[in-house]
């Protein structure tokens, strides 16, 4: 998407990457540049009205140059593009950036229809707690992907889609994830074509002189709070100040990235007196470099909105976590987070459904609090980099997958 392109082209600029042998190409997604892109079911419409036309055109073009396209790599959730590369007789992989669970998760969706647990358009019959299999980490049925992904339109659109994705993932030669066995094995056990290749971590790059970095060097060893929520979470005025409270109230140091659409557009929505009371001891900023920042031993823990990448570079990092999920796939994740591997607790919310003060304060002192889950979290973050290591079951699946590629 030319969007996304232009932001992976200012990215390398700043890292000064040498492109090699990678040429990237825009593709239009159907939205202006002025049009937000936080909207799932927004997003997904446009892509469908006008990629596959352009793909499909770029296609043409290459192949009719002395270069030919050998294969045809597609996020599984553009399962269109895997079905222009059959219909040009090129080879194609399909990769998952999310758990192997979402996978997992559409492929029952037919039985979830017959067990009369959803209707056909992905509509929830009744609120309870389920079980894709038995040894998989329980989900509530509200909280299906596509059932918590905004207006019911949109439910419908990303139902719909993930409905002919599952059929198009079955013209792939490979179905690759960014996870690990160790990590999933009862979803890889019901899925067997799902090759985990990860976890997927930025390669280490030059240190880069941050302020944050810099504060962070200057915070005691396990004293941090790290607080994060992706791209696409919106809070409220009410939660928003009581996020801002309850980090104040830890009486920790915190660095907290605040993007400035956080709160729908309202600027300076601190509390009164918020930022002349904490000083020095928080530091809130609209970005930083994740992976270092994870990986600084002055880091606690991790409030974080539960995205499959953030839990990845959590895990690969061995940071414990505070889990506060927004949409989609991220209640799947806290429920792996949580109470199948056991290196982070959940929020509570009150009667008006705001996570108080109070709630973020006790679960900051409970979690950090309790050398278990540090523990528990170092000893994951060594199964994980296991995986990649030189013999590792993602590395040999990843090496695989290039001969593959070069057949």
């Amino acid at each position: 998407m030319e969007f996304n392109h232009q932001n992976a082209m200012d990215i390398l600029a700043l890292r000064g990457e040498e492109m090699g042998k990678v040429h990237l190409v825009s593709v239009p997604d159907g939205l202006g540049s002025s049009e937000e892109r936080n909207q799932p079911g927004k997003i997904s419409e446009a892509i469908l009205q006008t990629m596959p036309m352009k793909v499909e055109e770029l296609i043409e073009e290459i192949n009719g140059s002395e270069r030919k396209i050998n294969c045809v790599i597609a996020d599984q959730s553009l399962g269109w593009a895997l079905e222009i590369a059959k219909k040009h007789g090129i080879k194609r992989a399909a990769f998952c950036p999310a758990a192997a669970a979402l996978l997992v998760l559409g492929f029952s969706i037919p039985k979830l229809i017959d067990d009369g647990v959803i209707d056909q358009d992905g509509t929830p019959l009744k609120r309870e707690m389920i079980k894709l299999s038995p040894n998989m980490p329980p989900v509530n049925t509200m909280n299906f992907v596509w059932a918590c992904i905004g207006n019911i339109n949109a439910q419908k659109n990303i139902f719909k889609l993930m409905v002919r994705n599952n059929e198009s993932i079955k013209l792939t030669d490979w179905l690759l994830c960014n996870s690990t066995y160790e990590l999933e094995p009862a979803a890889f056990t019901m899925a067997p074509n799902i090759k985990p290749i990860g976890p997927l971590l930025a390669p280490k790059s030059k240190p880069t002189d941050s302020n944050c970095l810099a504060w962070l060097n200057q915070q005691a060893p396990q004293s941090v709070i790290y607080v994060a929520f992706g791209s696409f979470t919106t809070f409220n005025t009410t939660q928003f100040q009581e996020l801002a409270l309850g980090l104040e109230l830890t009486g920790r140091p915190f660095l907290w990235v605040v993007r400035s659409d956080i709160t729908n557009g309202r600027k300076n929505a601190y509390p009164e007196g918020f930022q002349e009371r904490i000083g020095s001891r928080g530091q809130m900023v609209d970005w930083v470099h994740q992976k270092k920042v994870l990986s600084h031993p002055s880091i606690a823990c991790f409030i974080s909105h539960c995205g499959w990448n953030s839990t990845m570079e959590g895990l690969s990092n061995g940071v414990p976590f505070l889990c506060w999920p927004y949409f989609a796939d991220q209640f799947f994740n806290q429920s792996y987070i949580c109470e199948y591997w056991g290196v982070g607790l959940g929020f509570e919310r009150d009667g008006r459904g705001i996570i108080t003060r109070n709630e973020i304060r006790n679960k900051v002192q409970q979690l950090v609090g309790n050398e278990k889950y540090k523990s528990k979290s170092m000893a994951l973050k060594e199964t994980v980099m296991n995986s990649i290591a030189e013999t590792g079951g993602s590395s040999n699946n990843l090496k695989d997958f290039v001969k593959w590629l070069n057949e």
